[in-house]
C-alpha cells in the first residue's frame, strides 16, 4: 500500500498518532456531527482509539481512513479515504466505501472533491474494487453534492441508526 499521496494542493497519507490534535479538533465539533448521529467525542483518548482503529484496518484490509494535509502549511484538515466495511448496511457486507470528514473552517474548499477524486481512482485501480459505495445523511446536501462531483450515483434512501440516509455507487469504470 502506498504510504501517501499528493495533488496540487493536498499531501494524503495513513493516519499516525501525531494527527490526535487535529482529529479531536474534528470530532469534538458538534457541527461537524450534526449529520453523523449528534455524538460529538468528549475526550482527546476516543481520537487516539480512533486513530488506532483506523491503523488497524490498515493491517486487516489494506486501506483505511488517510489524513488530508493541507501542502502549503502542513495543517491536517480532516481525512478521507477507502475503509472496508464488514458489517452490513443496506443490504450491502463486505463492500468498499468512500467517505471523507474534514475540520468546519474548511469546509467549502474543494478538499474533500479534491481528495477524493484520488480515492475514487485508488479503490479502482489500486484496490481493483467491482464497486464504490457511499452514503451520507439525508439531509446533508453538501456531502450529497461531493459524492455527485465524484460520479456517484444515487440509488436509494434507507433507514440506518434512526436516520435517513441516502446510498450512493460508482461502478468500476474499467469492468464496463
Amino acid at each position: 500500500m502506498k504510504k501517501s499521496i499528493e495533488t496540487e494542493r493536498l499531501l494524503l497519507r495513513e493516519l499516525e498518532l501525531s494527527d490526535v490534535q487535529g482529529m479531536f479538533e474534528l470530532d469534538s465539533n458538534p457541527n461537524v456531527h450534526l449529520f453523523l448521529g449528534n455524538k460529538p467525542v468528549k475526550h482527546i483518548d476516543e481520537s487516539i482509539h480512533q486513530i488506532n482503529n483506523i491503523q488497524q484496518q490498515y493491517k486487516t484490509f489494506g486501506t483505511g481512513r488517510w489524513a488530508v494535509i493541507l501542502k502549503e502549511t502542513n495543517e491536517f484538515l480532516g481525512w478521507s479515504g477507502i475503509k472496508f466495511i464488514t458489517n452490513e448496511i443496506n443490504c450491502h457486507k463486505d463492500f468498499y466505501e468512500i467517505g471523507y470528514r474534514f475540520i468546519e473552517r474548511h469546509w467549502g474548499n474543494g478538499y474533500a472533491t479534491e481528495a477524493g477524486k484520488v480515492f475514487v481512482d485508488y479503490a479502482f485501480n489500486e484496490l481493483k474494487a467491482d464497486v464504490l459505495y457511499a452514503y451520507a445523511d439525508a439531509g446533508n446536501e453538501n456531502s450529497r453534492k461531493i459524492l455527485e462531483k465524484l460520479g456517484l450515483k444515487y440509488i436509494n434512501s434507507f433507514e440506518y441508526e434512526e436516520e435517513i440516509e441516502v446510498w450512493y455507487e460508482l461502478k468500476n469504470p474499467n469492468l464496463v
